[in-house]
């Protein structure tokens, strides 16, 4: 799976610097630059990353609806200020990314003290868990933040998976040094790195795996351990 998203990534950057060399010697006319260079352009193409790596459908297809809108205004003229759009459109694609969350393939049990789902807006705060059959669950910051606090938790066998999905925000997961721990997650601008401490016994039980997974733009997150 990494090695899929490193060669569509790679693609699109080997693309991306043939354009501008295309640019700079002049094979590109002028009217061309402030489309094919433009911030429109960029999510059309993190958007078609998205789908690509098969990472996140949803959110690849809202990225590219929304990049594809403010384009067409940008090429077309139109009657009205299309900037004061901005934001409405912006608005709609949160609530379609969450909505797509919340139908998403994971299913979380209502009243499940085994899961976790936690969606932070405009704020935050902290949350201990104490589940010793923690399953995993889904995480959402948006222009927000959250604490999750999993040291006095234990995992259940298997693959458990937290979904996390941060945008202008993100998440800190305080999580035993024990666990076996995989980072999944999709960052632009941005950026979720694991800073707990090597145990000295180096003692991991493969048994219990918790997949970090998702998508962090303008945002980040950190798995750290007391």
């Amino acid at each position: 799976m990494k090695s899929n998203k490193r060669a569509i990534l790679g693609i699109i950057l080997i693309l991306a610097g043939m354009l501008l060399i295309a640019a700079h010697l002049g094979w590109i006319p002028w009217s061309f630059r402030s489309i094919i260079f433009s911030w429109q352009t960029l999510l059309i193409a993190l958007g078609v990353f998205f789908i690509l790596s098969r990472d996140n459908l949803p959110a690849g297809l809202i990225l590219i609806g929304v990049g594809g809108f403010f384009l067409i205004s940008k090429i077309v003229p139109m009657s009205f200020e299309y900037r004061r759009l901005i934001w409405p459109v912006l608005l709609v694609a949160f609530g379609l990314v969450l909505i797509t969350r919340r139908t998403g393939r994971q299913k979380i049990p209502a009243d499940s003290m085994d899961y976790i789902d936690d969606m932070s807006i405009f704020g935050g705060g902290d949350k201990m868990i104490t589940s010793q059959n923690f399953r995993g669950g889904r995480l959402t910051c948006v222009f927000g933040g959250s604490k999750i606090n999993l040291l006095k938790a234990d995992l259940a066998k298997g693959q458990n998976i937290i979904d996390i999905f941060a945008m202008f925000g993100g998440t800190k997961l305080v999580i035993p040094t024990g666990w076996n721990v995989k980072i999944e997650i999709t960052s632009l601008f941005g950026g979720f790195n694991d800073k707990r401490p090597v145990p000295p016994d180096n003692v991991i039980d493969p048994s219990k795996e918790l997949v970090i997974k998702g998508i962090v733009i303008f945002g980040g997150g950190d798995i750290v351990s007391y």
